[in-house]
């Protein structure tokens, strides 16, 4: 065991560093074959060996749909080769690190395996080429691919191969976001501010436009926020979630899962500013889904909300008071 976690947290460092090589779309391909995940002889965990991909015309979708995860905004972005799908210049990478490979970071390993799925967003079953859509529709501000597009079938073979190619399953750590302790008080965006200054402000930027790259197809660091970031909805702007994020991945040059830089509650404080739309702007959207009330998340501001609290409460917290009252309800609330 010792070993395995000595060779798991060497993972980790390797996967971090090849994330920050593919921010730079010069550097996507140099990433390619250097994105060998393996934990140990015993226990293949986040392990995709892109050397593996199968030859054939299953294997040319399967890369095609990794190409689209690290450069999507070159070959589906506003100026897109292949097609002007995507509102904004941002990548599947952005969040979905390494590919989606990434433990912590919004893996999709086995997302294949777990559509079609409920969603209390949307009040329905969906399919995965409709999921695919979602974030193509609500962080990327995009139209819809078809579901038989070239592009549609090349995501879910990347992620069918993803899926096929390792021995993660729903239960492995780095799966699911990482757990973090909620803070006892209202996150602040006042002192989230400032440790954006500190933590965030060098590569995002003062005002969190992002850096773009010289030739003006994407970004070397993402916007967090302005009318080209992803639109309130996203699992992004839920403060819950992005704080699990942001203390398992940023600051993206230092941190780590199991060495991480920013506590609980400062991850908190920066989600709520980077997330306070009376700071911010975002681009508009008229549909906050959830038909459902007593279904939405409990970090989803906007109501109206199946119990008392208030929309602050909801998008700022506390939210243990709000856990605990679905609790005594019988129901496990979402998050």
């Amino acid at each position: 065991m010792k070993r395995y976690y000595i060779l798991f947290g060497f993972c980790s460092l390797l996967l971090l560093a090849v994330n920050f090589i593919s921010c730079n779309e010069n550097n996507q391909e140099k990433k390619a074959d250097n994105e060998v995940l393996s934990s140990s002889s015993d226990s293949l965990l986040f392990y995709m060996d892109t050397s593996r991909i199968p030859k054939g015309k299953y294997g040319d979708e399967v890369r095609y749909g990794r190409d689209l995860m690290l450069r999507t905004s070159y070959l589906i972005g506003p100026d897109g080769i292949k097609g002007q799908v995507l509102g904004n210049k941002m990548n599947c990478t952005n969040c979905h690190e390494a590919g989606g490979s990434k433990p912590y970071s919004f893996n999709l390993q086995t997302t294949f395996r777990n559509y079609p799925q409920y969603r209390a967003r949307e009040g329905k079953v969906l399919s995965l080429a409709e999921r695919v859509n979602n974030c193509i529709m609500h962080p990327h501000l995009g139209k819809p691919l078809p579901l038989d597009s070239k592009e549609m079938i090349a995501f879910l073979s990347y992620f069918k191969w993803i899926s096929d190619s390792s021995n993660v399953n729903h239960t492995t750590p780095g799966v699911k976001n990482l757990e973090i302790d909620f803070p006892a008080r209202a996150a602040s965006p006042e002192k989230g501010e400032q440790l954006y200054a500190l933590n965030c402000a060098r590569c995002h930027g003062a005002d969190g436009a992002g850096v773009m790259q010289a030739d003006d197809v994407t970004y070397i660091y993402p916007p967090l926020w302005g009318l080209k970031s992803y639109q309130p909805g996203s699992s992004m702007h839920r403060n819950i979630k992005m704080a699990q994020w942001l203390v398992a991945n940023m600051p993206q040059d230092l941190a780590t899962h199991n060495k991480p830089v920013l506590t609980a509650e400062e991850a908190f404080d920066i989600a709520s500013f980077v997330n306070d739309d009376e700071i911010h702007a975002r681009p508009q959207v008229t549909e906050y889904q959830y038909p459902f009330f007593e279904e939405k998340a409990i970090d989803y501001d906007r109501g109206p909300f199946a119990d008392s609290f208030s929309v602050e409460q909801h998008k700022f917290g506390p939210y243990k008071p709000i856990i605990d009252y679905w609790k005594a309800k019988g129901k496990k609330p979402a998050y």
